[in-house]
């Protein structure tokens, strides 16, 4: 790229150079020629003067003026003879006519020739020759050609010079985008581009940036699915498995009532994985309505055998019974502070529901003493960090991203509180 560029900008450099100098030199030329002609004409007409004199009075002039070096000039009769000066002996009989007082051009080969006619009336009394090598002129043009060619190569070269540092400024930009795009596709997501102060390569680069920094949060929602999938389906995994050992272990029992029992776990974890899915999207599927007692009473039901186990219980208080919210958001929120109560709580752990204005409260209490005061409970954590993982982390998303909010409200007894705007 860069040689192109440089190539580019010579050859239109030698281009205007050769337009601009070709006719410039032709005039130049041109005007060198016309400037040698007057210098003759001048030297032919000085002579004409010192002489009329002689000629008129029938007398052989004796000198002529002297011309500069190489010039000659010299007077003929009208026959064509010489009478005084330096030129050949005769003038060429075959050359051009020289009227009374006219001026004639009457170059050969070697030399550059003015004829000037001196006449009395309309008789030619004599003829004053000038004449200069065409080698003076040739040699000025030459010289003046020269000088030419010489500043257009120094100002080939120059544009050369600037052509490169101009080659180098803009080859380097997308010679750095081309890395940071490489990098991107190593799945660098934290590669940049740097500003170059060139604006259509730095749009290029703030086109890249931000194409880097969308693939990283894409990467960093599947990651975020990944684990809050492992988070949640868990414990409906767990029981699906305890459903089905004790039906094995139990060979006089009515399977069907294990086979219902695994399709309702079925369920629960087909609509964990929908819910996930969506908040991984950022399109949380809160587009479906559900009352709120129903749900709080469904939670209370696939929940009371875990926390049995454990030795806690759960208790339904609905005052908001019929007031729908987004359901799948409330079933989540509300699983992840049970697994929360069942894995750090204790005694009997509380469902309540309220109005406030146009909004549902939810408190979900229970026995136990929480986190000590100053510990950051939503903060997302390793799974085996020892603390409270993701589970809280990704119930206060769920909520945040249906308009809601949820907050560790009391920590002896431990208390959480989620607000959901109503349908």
């Amino acid at each position: 790229m860069r040689r192109r560029i440089v190539v580019l900008v010579v050859v239109a450099a030698a281009l205007a150079i050769a337009l601009f100098g070709v006719p410039l030199a032709y005039a130049a030329a041109r005007y060198y020629l016309a400037d040698e002609r007057v210098e003759l004409e001048r030297l032919a007409d000085d002579t004409a003067l010192r002489v009329v004199d002689d000629l008129f009075a029938g007398r052989t002039p004796e000198a002529v003026p002297t011309g500069e070096s190489g010039s000659d000039v010299a007077v003929y009769s009208p026959a064509g003879t010489r009478v005084v000066g330096t030129g050949p002996d005769r003038l060429d009989p075959g050359g051009p006519r020289v009227e009374p007082g006219g001026v004639v051009e009457a170059d050969t080969d070697g030399e550059l020739v003015v004829v000037i006619g001196i006449a009395r009336g309309e008789e030619v009394v004599g003829i004053v020759r000038a004449a200069s090598p065409t080698v003076e002129y040739y040699l000025r043009t030459g010289l003046t050609w020269a000088a030419m060619v010489l500043l257009g190569g120094v100002a080939l070269a120059g544009t050369w010079l600037v052509a490169r540092g101009q080659a180098r400024r803009l080859a380097e930009p997308l010679e750095r985008l081309a890395g940071t795009a490489a990098r991107l596709g190593e799945a660098d997501f934290t590669a940049r581009a740097p500003d170059s102060g060139i604006p259509e390569v730095d749009s290029v680069g703030s086109a890249l940036t931000l194409t880097a920094q969308r693939l990283d949060a894409l990467l960093e929602r599947e990651r975020a699915f990944t684990a809050d999938a492992s988070h949640q389906l868990r414990t409906p995994l767990a029981g699906l498995r305890l459903q089905l050992e004790s039906a094995l272990e139990n060979p006089d029992a009515d399977p069907r009532q294990a086979i219902a029992a695994g399709i309702g776990t079925t369920d629960v974890l087909e609509q964990t994985i929908d819910d996930l899915l969506a908040l991984a999207r950022d399109t949380p599927s809160a587009t479906h309505t559900g009352q709120v007692g129903a749900i709080l009473d469904g939670l209370a039901r696939e929940w009371r055998g875990a926390l049995v186990d454990r030795g806690l219980g759960v208790e339904v208080t609905d005052d908001a019974a019929a007031a729908l919210v987004a359901g799948p958001v409330l079933r989540q929120v509300v699983a992840v502070l049970l697994d929360n109560a069942g894995r750090h709580g204790a005694g009997e752990v509380l469902l309540t529901a309220r109005v406030v204005a146009d909004t549902i409260a939810v408190d979900v209490t229970d026995q136990g003493v929480g986190p000590a005061a100053g510990t950051d409970v939503f903060r997302r954590r390793a799974h085996d960090s020892g603390g409270h993982g993701i589970g809280l982390a990704l119930a206060r998303r769920l909520a945040e991203a249906e308009g809601g909010r949820l907050r560790l409200m009391r920590t002896d007894p431990t208390r959480f509180t989620l607000v959901l705007p109503t349908r």
